[in-house]
């Protein structure tokens, strides 16, 4: 039997796939993995089309928390931005669809397993990887990636089909899920230009200044505004705020797994919002070394990620240090909204390490004297001391 699952997106890419593999014969499941961002409408078109398109079966898998609870937890713990800039929108959610479409397809005994991705980005990867690792019995097709197809080879093949749906009205793609909203089009395949407003969801609403009390509790948005919330809502209630203001716009510059240079738009205002506002908690309430080593051990996880490593037990390793992070990141952080951007007010916490009655930075020393800091200072500049003494004469 030749039956296969689908990751199906419901986009011009896995539409192809979907109606070129049950023209070839395949028997179709057509799967699709909401990791937020779509609504009950936009579902059930997406079933719709697939059906169309002739899919044997189609299923929407609801795996929003697990994604939370997989991975946005770690993003926040550990203030994740891909190049100090990209909060991991796309990259993040791919691991997450990958493990449940391959569960779905041993699950149902499927023989193959398919995805849209072509074969010039980082999608292909995180897929086959995850694919091979967890079900290596299961051959993976990629019609698109095979044959180096177009757009436009993918449009005319629809439509010989007698398929015409809106795909090619659509100048910009759009991803949209719970850690942000990712943009390409025309503008991000070259270096020198930028997206137009037009190209990002939604537009200025908001022009009057808001405030925002984010609380935490170890680490985890616990209320906003001093009133309780699910961590999934207040995520997407912080997004919903920032995409009011267009807060969060921005293009991401990096490096691809395959090693050539890529760029991608975004619309993160809600993650980045929670990134920063957790960030300056965490300055108040952890220690020098914590800090330090947090921003080491984030980075490469954030690599990692990024790069499809996910199943890699060092990954476990450094979820159980970010997890022990945040035992006293707790507390109240202020947050101003204005258009296109935010300001972080301030912090308050019972875990401050800024605490005054030990000392004023700048003011008044309260835990030494003077004759104690002279004699710090001296100690700590006998290494320096010592090497110019020994190297003062001698030429470099």
């Amino acid at each position: 039997m030749k039956k296969i699952t689908l990751a199906y997106s419901g986009g011009l890419d896995t539409s192809y796939c979907l109606k070129k593999l049950s023209n070839d014969g395949y028997i179709v499941d057509a799967v699709s993995v909401n990791t937020g961002g779509f609504t009950t409408s936009e579902l059930k078109q997406i079933e719709e089309n697939a059906y169309k398109l002739g899919a044997n079966k189609y299923k929407s898998i609801d795996a929003v928390n697990l994604f939370y609870d997989k991975i946005i937890k770690y993003l926040i713990f550990g203030n994740v931005l891909r190049n100090n800039t990209y909060p991991l929108s796309v990259s993040s959610e791919r691991i997450i669809q990958a493990i449940k479409i391959v569960k779905y397809a041993k699950e149902n005994k499927c023989n193959f397993i398919a995805h849209g991705s072509t074969g010039a980005g980082n999608d292909q990867i995180r897929f086959d990887m995850i694919f091979q690792i967890l079900a290596p019995e299961i051959k993976i097709l990629t019609p698109i990636r095979d044959n180096n197809l177009s757009r436009e080879d993918e449009l005319e093949y629809l439509k010989q089909n007698n398929i015409d749906l809106k795909w090619n009205k659509a100048k910009y793609s759009v991803n949209k899920g719970l850690w942000g909203t990712s943009v390409g089009g025309e503008e991000t395949l070259t270096s020198n230009t930028k997206l137009p407003e037009s190209a990002y969801p939604g537009s200025l609403e908001n022009t009057t200044p808001k405030n925002l009390t984010i609380n935490f509790k170890k680490g985890e948005i616990h209320s906003i505004d001093d009133k309780k919330i699910d961590k999934i809502k207040a995520i997407e209630y912080v997004s919903k705020i920032c995409d009011s203001y267009c807060i969060g716009r921005d293009i991401h510059v990096g490096d691809t797994i395959i090693g050539i240079k890529g760029r991608v738009g975004f619309q993160a205002g809600g993650p980045m919002l929670i990134i920063k506002a957790h960030h300056l908690l965490e300055k108040h309430t952890l220690t020098k070394w914590q800090l330090f080593q947090k921003d080491k051990i984030s980075d490469f996880y954030g690599m990692l990620l990024h790069e499809g490593q996910y199943l890699d037990p060092v990954m476990r390793d450094i979820e159980a240090f970010l997890f022990s992070s945040q035992s006293k990141v707790s507390g109240s952080v202020n947050v101003t909204l204005y258009p296109y951007r935010f300001e972080l007010e301030g912090i308050v916490s019972e875990n401050d390490l800024m605490n005054t009655k030990f000392g004023v930075y700048g003011e008044k020393n309260k835990l030494w004297n003077a004759q104690d800091a002279k004699g710090f200072i001296k100690i700590l500049s006998n290494q320096n001391k010592i090497y110019q003494n020994i190297n003062e004469n001698k030429k470099n």
